[in-house]
């Protein structure tokens, strides 16, 4: 309860002091603020949210060194789950190549990455998979089933991640388009070389 003194400021500064204060009960006046208080925690409290960084899809694979493709296919890591781009660049590997020699499956890999940076082709390595008619083992926008336990795909994985990093040169680096070896399209372009039941052309 607040007391205050009321007097009255009219009349001479003596008439107002003859007046007898008279005590005044004030109600508590609650006051209704319509802005969202937000008080902030303790320092130690106060949780810190790390800066995002976009980091490209697929990270540059370490350097790795080794005497022949053999030995850099061994020495290549195998994840569990690879990227979207390199599961697709390992996909049209195994699917185009899985029988042919590591020198056939690399320069198939190669074509991919190569068409992706040519501006001439979808610049993602999926996008150069998935292309409309240019791949036969393409359904839509899908791959069959993978046998995801079996050494094709093992090598397969790992020859798409030399590609990727450009790590092993293949035999016909710089080509963009290669058809079986069995038929004749007729193309007007420049033959860079055969491997195995693969030709290549610039």
């Amino acid at each position: 309860m607040i007391v205050t003194i009321v007097a009255s400021a009219g009349g001479s500064g003596a008439a107002a002091q003859n007046r007898v204060p008279a005590p005044a009960i004030q109600e508590p006046v609650t006051q209704i603020n319509s802005q969202l208080i937000v008080e902030p925690l303790p320092a130690e409290a106060q949780i810190k949210v790390p800066q995002v960084v976009e980091a490209p899809e697929v990270l540059p694979a370490p350097a790795i060194k080794a005497p022949s493709l053999v030995a850099m296919v061994s020495a290549q890591p195998q994840p569990s789950e690879l990227p979207r781009e390199l599961h697709c660049l390992a996909g049209a590997t195994y699917f185009e190549a899985k029988s042919e020699s590591l020198a056939g499956q690399l320069a198939v890999a190669r074509v991919i990455v190569a068409r992706s940076k040519s501006g001439r082709f979808p610049n993602s390595y999926c996008g150069v998979v998935f292309q409309p008619s240019q791949f036969s083992f393409v359904r839509g926008r899908s791959m069959p089933a993978i046998a995801k336990g079996s050494k094709q795909w093992k090598n397969a994985v790992a020859i798409a991640q030399i590609a990727h990093a450009n790590s092993w040169a293949s035999p016909v680096e710089g080509a963009l388009f290669f058809h079986a070896a069995y038929v004749s399209p007729g193309w007007k372009l420049r033959r860079v070389g055969r491997i195995d039941n693969h030709v290549f052309y610039r």
